[in-house]
């Protein structure tokens, strides 16, 4: 999947160079079985006036600007190696050009199985890191965790970027959303808020602020029996 995300490169550029703002949303359902599914989405919508001007061009800034059957194809590829990640079914993929919104949507058949996922596609990227975020959940005691762990790493990587190139991720934002089928009794990260029907927990923040170690997005929550 790494490998197949190039076009997300220049539009990280084009926000730079623009100010942009765009937003990363992890939207997670989980069912009592420990089932459920999952959609990531790259919104950059808010800019969809400047990154519309932007495709139209060949290249900027001595990058090659990506055609909309180029950005198709990546997430293709993308959705087709996930397709053959174990516990995973249901994968399914969506672009528009017309709001800048791109998306990948699965099935899987426990959470443990988003985590093997993401061990699979860091290696064959031939990345050498844990896995920042991962998730958990205990049927018997109807518990979900979501454990995130900072890396010293990446702050120090984002300490080195000049200022106008840190200002995207200023502007860019994170949003979690977890649902479930049970009601919520309790959770502990107190930057998130709960739905009024308590069958759902958001947390957004700025992108900056987990690159540099400013926020936390680790929650464990119970849920009802």
């Amino acid at each position: 999947m790494f490998k197949n995300v190039r076009f997300i490169i220049p539009l990280f550029i084009i926000s730079v160079l623009l100010s942009s703002c765009f937003e990363i949303i992890e939207d997670v359902t989980v069912k009592k079985d420990g089932s459920g599914s999952m959609k990531l989405t790259l919104n950059f919508s808010q800019s969809k006036t400047k990154i519309g001007a932007i495709m139209l061009m060949d290249s900027i800034n001595g990058y090659k600007v990506p055609s909309r059957n180029e950005i198709e194809d990546q997430i293709e590829q993308a959705a087709a190696k996930i397709r053959t990640m174990k516990g995973i079914s249901n994968v399914s993929q969506t672009v528009d050009f017309t709001n800048f919104i791109a998306s990948i949507n699965f099935s899987f058949r426990n959470v443990a199985d988003v985590n093997n996922l993401a061990k699979e596609l860091l290696a064959e990227a031939n990345v050498k890191t844990s896995i920042p975020l991962t998730y958990r959940y205990n049927r018997e005691e109807a518990r979900f965790s979501k454990d995130y762990t900072f890396s010293p790493d990446v702050k120090e990587q984002y300490n080195k970027l000049k200022e106008r190139d840190k200002e995207v991720f200023r502007a860019a934002s994170y949003i979690s959303i977890l649902r479930f089928e049970s009601t919520i009794s309790s959770f502990s990260n107190q930057g998130a808020k709960m739905s009024k029907n308590q069958l759902a927990i958001m947390q957004r923040l700025p992108v900056s602020d987990l690159v540099s170690g400013k926020a936390d997005i680790s929650n464990q929550i119970q849920l009802s029996r």
